[in-house]
């Protein structure tokens, strides 16, 4: 066993950057890869090759037809390819599984192909058009990590990009039914390795079932290996036999016994779920949970939004280490998440804008952290890239203050209040307008109590804590550190004959395009500071940081006699919440006195190991310390969290799972006392 404060037994995470695309000829209609010189699918017939083999042989229309479980059943897949496997497994959900059943998806790729490859490929089957038209306006960029796609209201995709083996070792969940796939073993034996077969048995539910394609002896030696049986039978067409089998007992999971403390609690069905906040981490919880069928009662003292997430305009970006760190690729795969689901939400953008974003590098010290973050960062220009001062101009369509900035195309600005009420508006939930004063384990044990301050309360079998800056006043997250940040911005109309930034522009400040002929400028910065009133200071700090930004807008502002006397101008102030490490907590409430007793060895001897998985408070959820990039993480983090409380996969690679874990500030400060 690793020391308890080594690292934990993952791959290393790989670097942000853009995937190298599959050289393809065509025959036919059909792809064909000249880097394996194989097909990806049978000419003779694709869609019935694959009923046969991966459909059939997993016998899902049955098991399809008898699916009860609340929870989703899962496919695992190696090798994504054109989609034609999952579109079809889709198909046969759709056909025959019952109306309260949920079909989770998730395949592996590295090599995805570009999007109008993947439409021409997919058009051979007018069949499966509309799964085709929906896989294909989701598509992501060719960026290594974990893509969540909300194909319905009932089908999940989690799309792994990168190597499969890595990727499945990476891999937060549990498989019902495997479809092992990719270029025969001849033309791609770096795939099928002992690694694989053993990482998907490891991945694999009790009695989980695969099917592939291939009869190699490499592939039977590595399947027993591993631990699954398999058996010869008939294959498709031409090809004689192939095979399918299952594993009865798949191996432990011992990925995280040098870090026992996130080991994930086991997952109970969620019937009720109390969520206290109605922000957009709240909101976006809510929504994620009714969207698998959980009844969700929402508790907020006030209004929605009521808090950090009520302004007019909110900025839908990130702002991403110099040097690959995990925070970036959280923050990374957050953004893309959330405008894949605003496009799904909204794609008339009445609630928000994908204008893009402009990042301005104003002094020579940022100028050189964005100039590395290009070198460490080879990203596709569709997600980020740099511009030089005419370009600048250009996409903002105002004159800038920078020599150079950095530009993302698929960032842009939201509206929170109305993006909050859409969210909650989803069947399934009820919002409650009061305040929790406490929080109490039911008399069985078995749920929670929670109490209003006018005396009443509310039964749940779990409950999500997303108050921001509150999130930590109950007695069971005391213990997570959380530092009130206050935020104020300006609201400037604009005289006529003046026009703002056509494009979302920040540096130390934001400022996204005029909405309702009114700039919105901000936000200050204030740590350590609770107080939402107006004050005339900040609305100076956001003059001084328009001026810096936007040099030539300021002018303007002044030469046409906008109000700019801070005791007269408009705004709104709230207060936004963070951690010390400024990552979001998203995850399991930890049961901090059982941590400190458990693993207090750690303040004596950090080379200490230990056995015991850490205990957290049973049904109880924290999503909080979102900063001012809740549009951006809290989406996300919603998704990891109803991914725990549902049994599904994550939408993160395990390691940025435990990035996110509310407990990671007592390990650290317990692994300190040590030195």
């Amino acid at each position: 066993m690793t020391h308890a404060n080594g690292e934990s037994r993952f791959p290393p995470l790989p670097a942000l950057a853009e995937l190298t695309r599959p050289a393809l000829s065509w025959e036919n209609g059909a792809p064909h890869s000249q880097a394996f010189e194989d097909v990806y699918f049978s000419r003779q017939d694709g869609r019935a090759e694959t009923e046969h083999v991966f459909l059939d042989a997993n016998r899902l229309p049955e098991r399809f037809a008898a699916w009860q479980a609340p929870r989703a059943f899962v496919i695992g897949e190696t090798g994504f390819g054109t989609g034609l496997n999952m579109l079809c497994a889709w198909a046969c959900f759709e056909r025959h599984a019952p109306p309260g059943a949920r079909l989770h998806l998730v395949s592996t790729e590295k090599y995805p192909l570009a999007r109008e490859s993947l439409a021409r490929a997919l058009s051979a089957w007018p069949a499966l058009a509309d799964y085709a038209r929906t896989l294909c306006q989701q598509w992501p960029d060719a960026v290594a990590g974990v893509h969540r796609l909300l194909l319905g209201p009932r089908v999940t995709l989690d799309l792994h990009f990168g190597d499969t083996t890595e990727r499945l070792s990476l891999l937060d969940g549990k498989v019902d039914a495997w479809f092992l796939d990719g270029f025969a073993p001849s033309k791609n034996p770096q795939m099928w390795q002992p690694d694989l077969f053993s990482a998907m048995a490891t991945r694999s539910r009790p009695g989980a079932t695969f099917a592939t394609f291939t009869c190699a002896g490499v592939v039977k030696r590595g399947l027993k290996a591993a631990g699954f049986s398999w058996q010869k039978v008939p294959g498709f067409g031409r090809k004689r036999e192939m095979l399918a089998g299952h594993i009865d007992t798949p191996p432990d999971d011992t990925r995280r016994q040098s870090t026992p403390w996130f080991t994930p609690p086991a997952a109970k069905p969620a019937r009720h779920v109390v969520v206290i906040g109605a922000g957009i981490a709240g909101a976006s919880v809510a929504a994620a949970l009714a969207r698998r069928g959980v009844t969700v009662t929402v508790v907020e003292k006030t209004a929605p939004a009521a808090g950090g997430s009520g302004n007019r305009q909110g900025a839908l970006y990130v702002k991403l280490a110099a040097d690959t760190n995990n925070q970036s690729r959280f923050y990374l795969a957050g953004l893309m998440y959330s405008r894949r689901l605003l496009d799904a939400l909204d794609p008339e953008h009445r609630l928000w804008q994908p204008s893009g974003v402009v990042q301005l590098a104003l002094s020579e010290k940022e100028a050189a952290r964005q100039r590395r973050f290009g070198e460490h960062h080879p990203l596709p220009d569709e997600l980020v890239r740099g511009l030089d001062h005419t370009a600048l101009n250009r996409e903002a369509g105002v004159e800038i203050a920078a020599a150079q900035g950095l530009f993302y195309p698929q960032a842009g600005w939201v509206r929170p209040a109305a993006l909050c009420e859409h969210l909650l508006a989803q069947p399934g939930i009820t919002l409650t307008l009061g305040e929790v004063s406490t929080l109490e384990r039911d008399e069985d044990g078995d749920g929670w109590r929670v109490a209003l301050a006018d005396g009443t309360a509310i039964s749940a079998d779990q409950v999500v804590i997303a108050s921001a800056q509150l999130a930590n006043r109950f007695a069971q997250t005391q213990a997570l550190p959380l530092q009130p940040v206050r935020g104020q911005v300006s609201e400037i109309p604009l005289p006529d004959g003046v026009t703002g930034p056509e494009r979302v522009v920040c540096a130390g400040g934001y400022a996204p395009p005029a909405l309702d002929g009114v700039l919105t400028v901000g936000a200050s910065f204030v740590p350590d500071c609770a107080e939402d009133d107006l004050c005339p200071r900040d609305h100076t700090h956001n003059l001084a940081e328009l001026e810096h930004m936007l040099p030539a807008l300021s002018r303007a502002l002044v030469e046409a006699g906008a109000e700019l006397r801070p005791e007269q101008m408009h705004g709104r102030a709230a207060i936004r919440a963070a951690s010390p490490d400024k990552t979001p907590y998203a995850g399991p409430v930890p049961n901090a006195a059982a941590w400190r007793e458990d693993y207090a060895a750690l303040g004596k001897d950090a080379s200490q190991t230990f056995t015991t998985a850490g205990k957290h408070h049973a049904g109880l959820w924290v999503s909080a310390a979102h900063g001012s990039r809740g549009f951006s993480s809290a989406p996300l983090c919603a998704e990891v969290i109803a991914s725990h409380l549902c049994d599904e996969p994550l939408p993160l690679e395990a390691p940025l799972a435990d990035h996110l874990h509310p407990g990671r500030r007592l390990i650290r400060a317990l692994s300190r006392s040590a030195n």
